[in-house]
């Protein structure tokens, strides 16, 4: 009797072994026999989950933005945990130690978007899902400048140019000017 695979769970693990492998060597050094050995099956099982190694590299980037979105969404509900927005720009900036290596493959996914259609395209949605989260709280121009922010920040760590504490504090500082102006504007109207 034939082995039942649960398709949507391998794929899902071929996605982890693929970030692991992007933010070892970044998401241009991605291969299908890397991606096999990193998660111990056949290159027969990562060809049947996955028809190219484009598909391969969407499914991986949408899986990423999926755990990012299913944390921001948790910490927007969450009572008690500080101001929301504060909350949530720390969540998006990936600055902790424990988020360096999904910031790391965020990153690799961003450089090789710039020519892979296909993953710009799914950058483009995740990015809307995060400005409308973000939206909530302000208005759109200044969404995208905390997101652009954030995304900065994370840049900046990754490569050594910041240290995350560092990172933290000018985020922390720009929100605070943020509350500070909504509270102005909110008392002149």
């Amino acid at each position: 009797m034939p082995r039942k695979v649960d398709h949507e769970s391998r794929r899902r693990a071929l996605a982890e072994a693929v970030c692991a492998l992007a933010a070892e060597r970044g998401a241009e050094a991605v291969t299908l026999r890397d991606v096999a050995a990193r998660a111990g099956v056949s290159m027969g099982a990562v060809q049947r989950a996955f028809a190219t190694r484009d598909d391969m590299l969407v499914f991986a980037l949408e899986h990423v933005g999926e755990r990012v979105m299913t944390r921001v969404r948790a910490k927007r509900v969450r009572p008690g945990h500080g101001s929301p927005l504060a909350t949530l720009a720390n969540e998006l900036a990936l600055l902790n130690k424990a988020r360096r290596a999904e910031a790391a493959v965020w990153l690799a996914f961003v450089a090789q978007a710039a020519f892979t259609p296909r993953l710009s395209k799914v950058l483009r949605g995740s990015y809307r899902e995060l400005l409308g989260a973000i939206a909530t709280a302000l208005d759109a121009e200044e969404a995208l400048a905390l997101l652009a922010l954030a995304d900065g920040l994370t840049l900046h760590v990754l490569v050594g140019q910041l240290t995350p504490a560092r990172a933290k504090k000018i985020l922390d500082a720009h929100l605070s000017r943020l509350a500070d102006e909504r509270e102005q504007s909110s008392t002149t109207v």
